[in-house]
């Protein structure tokens, strides 16, 4: 009888180098369905602003960068496990890398939830449920932003605010202006004509 071929064993670098293969594969697909989020908040932002609503501006801008710098971390932590993974000695950061993969796939469940576009519509709804929604994701965001992302929202805060305001601007119907000054109609003297009967005066046009 043959000798069955030899399987190559899978070791824990190899899975780790999947896991973290598959992760950064699925964060990739996240940051272009997000993008329409994204887009869409920047959108209420300003429609908030036009209506003079700046406290719910300010709430979409920071939920939208909430998310942007939710994709950067996690992208930059995937990119620093596969250092860690590809070192030589594994065993020493084998604890520390399967821990940063359980960390990102609950980044990436957080992530997914985020791509729901019936929550972006309620940044922008009247009914008490969205308002509820708004309130809690305002406090929730209050404590999460750093000073860098929070100086990141007044930015573009006022950046679209600016923009607003040169839009109202050039909406503005712009009226003659009153003339200030009398017409003067000059007044034409009559001139005489000769007939059959003598000299009648014609006013000639």
């Amino acid at each position: 009888m043959g000798t069955k071929p030899s399987v190559p064993k899978i070791t824990a670098q190899d899975r780790a180098i999947l896991d973290l293969k598959l992760q950064r594969d699925k964060l990739k697909q996240y940051q272009k369905k997000i993008q329409i989020i994204l887009d869409r908040e920047h959108a209420i932002a300003r429609e908030h602003m036009a209506a003079g609503q700046k406290d719910r501006a300010v709430i979409a801008l920071r939920r939208r960068k909430y998310q942007q710098s939710m994709l950067v971390k996690t992208d930059t932590q995937l990119e620093n496990l596969e250092q860690l993974v590809s070192t030589i000695e594994f065993s020493l950061v084998e604890v520390s890398v399967f821990h940063g993969l359980k960390q990102g796939n609950e980044v990436l469940k957080q992530i997914h939830k985020e791509m729901n576009p019936e929550t972006v519509e309620k940044l922008l709804e009247e009914t008490q449920e969205a308002r509820e929604y708004q309130t809690e994701i305002s406090a929730m965001l209050a404590n999460t932003l750093t000073t860098d992302e929070e100086e990141a929202v007044q930015e573009e805060l006022e950046q679209i605010q600016a923009e607003v305001i040169q839009e109202e601007k050039g909406q503005e119907v712009q009226l003659p202006s009153v003339p200030t000054v009398q017409p003067v109609i000059s007044e034409r003297e009559p001139e005489v004509t000769e007939s059959n009967h003598g000299k009648v005066p014609v006013l000639v046009e």
